[in-house]
């Protein structure tokens, strides 16, 4: 049986929390000891992504849990959405991405760029899980530099033409719809890419040391007919897919106070109970002065996470600030959980504790979604107004 969870919260941020706040995270809570801790080690050391979880998060109302009720969605708040983003990452990095992906990645650009039709088709599916949705912007050529990207559309009478390739697409091989980005002669476009439509495919990546218990491909698409009522109408440019990488990011900055908290637990915990030299662990000043940081650091963290939900919720929240989040939380995740695993010792390799299978998903969060280094650019480019990439 695996033991309830507190959490981490040494200045009382539960205080700063609404009653309907500390319910769903709560539930999250419950919800991720109860159904992915007794089974996410096994998922993860046979590369399995539990299918059967899909379901159960939809029913709970966490996909796209920031969208209107109007389309079967939470209606959710900033801060309850990324407390469930929280929650889900202290079970694992790869369900969070999924729930991630599904709800910023693929249903908030049908809500915010598509037409009404498209909403009503799409959205109240995928919100129960029902449907499952991918988001292809990266390229096996292009990463951090999208403006470069090769996938190209081309309009033929009422239908657009899509080839090109997508690489490290979390869901893609269990997706319905992709949302795809491609070169035009007018821009770049959105298109929802269905299942079944000649010409696309969506091979599954493996031998992944890292996202194990995901599902990661690439999507190929050789002369794919997509219909003009499939293209998102409401958007062109980059601006389209950098406003749901800024989405995404946000709950991906709350995810890494989830599995920080993780490590930190474990090591408090393992590190009180082993004695060497006729002590416990945790009486060593090294020891304490890793508890002490991976403590502070946490503790930051929330603080940073609350305050930019608060910006969001007022509307004020800037992309600079969701790149700040992410930057400064998942790079103290990693710290955290590198630190965790070294104070397990030999044990810390092992199945039997989460910290390396945190660390490893960490080297995978680190880099997704705008690489450390890219949003320490951003930041200065937003600071001294002279950008250092175009």
């Amino acid at each position: 049986m695996v033991k309830p969870f507190k959490g981490v919260d040494y200045f009382d941020m539960d205080d700063l929390l609404t009653e309907d706040e500390l319910m769903v995270r709560d539930m999250t809570r419950d919800y991720v000891t109860a159904q992915v801790m007794p089974l996410i080690e096994d998922a993860y050391e046979k590369a399995e992504f539990p299918r059967h979880l899909i379901g159960q998060v939809g029913e709970l109302g966490m996909l796209g849990a920031n969208l209107p009720e109007k389309y079967g969605c939470a209606g959710l708040g900033p801060i309850a959405y990324g407390l469930i983003c929280q929650e889900l990452e202290r079970g694992d990095s790869g369900l969070r991405s999924f729930v991630s992906v599904q709800g910023s990645l693929a249903m908030w650009p049908i809500f915010a760029y598509g037409s009404e039709e498209q909403r009503a088709r799409w959205l109240p599916g995928m919100a129960k899980g029902e449907l499952v949705g991918c988001f292809g912007l990266t390229e096996p050529d292009h990463g951090s530099d999208p403006a470069g990207m090769s996938t190209k559309a081309v309009k033929d009478g009422d239908h657009w033409v899509l080839n090109g390739a997508k690489m490290w697409i979390t869901n893609g091989t269990i997706a319905d719809v992709a949302v795809v980005w491609a070169r035009t002669d007018d821009g770049i476009m959105g298109f929802l890419v269905e299942r079944g439509m000649d010409g696309f495919s969506a091979p599954e990546q493996k031998r992944k040391y890292s996202l194990r218990a995901s599902v990661t491909s690439e999507l190929v698409f050789e002369d794919v007919r997509v219909p003009e009522a499939n293209r998102l109408p409401n958007i062109k440019g980059l601006k389209g897919p950098l406003g749901c990488l800024t989405q995404a990011r946000y709950g991906i900055a709350w995810g890494g106070i989830g599995a920080a908290q993780a490590c930190y637990d474990e090591a408090l915990e393992y590190t009180k109970a082993r004695e060497q030299f006729g002590k416990p662990l945790a009486g060593f000043q090294l020891i304490q002065q890793n508890l002490a940081e991976m403590l502070t650091e946490i503790t930051k963290a929330q603080l940073v996470c609350w305050r930019l939900g608060k910006l969001k919720q007022a509307g004020k929240a800037r992309p600079q600030h969701v790149s700040f989040a992410k930057r400064n939380n998942i790079r103290m995740a990693l710290d955290c959980a590198r630190m965790a695993r070294d104070m397990l010792g030999a044990n810390g390799i092992t199945g039997e504790y989460q910290s390396m299978r945190h660390m490893c998903n960490l080297e995978s969060v680190i880099t997704y979604e705008g690489t450390h280094n890219i949003h320490t650019l951003i930041l200065g480019a937003d600071v001294t107004g002279i950008p250092a990439f175009s």
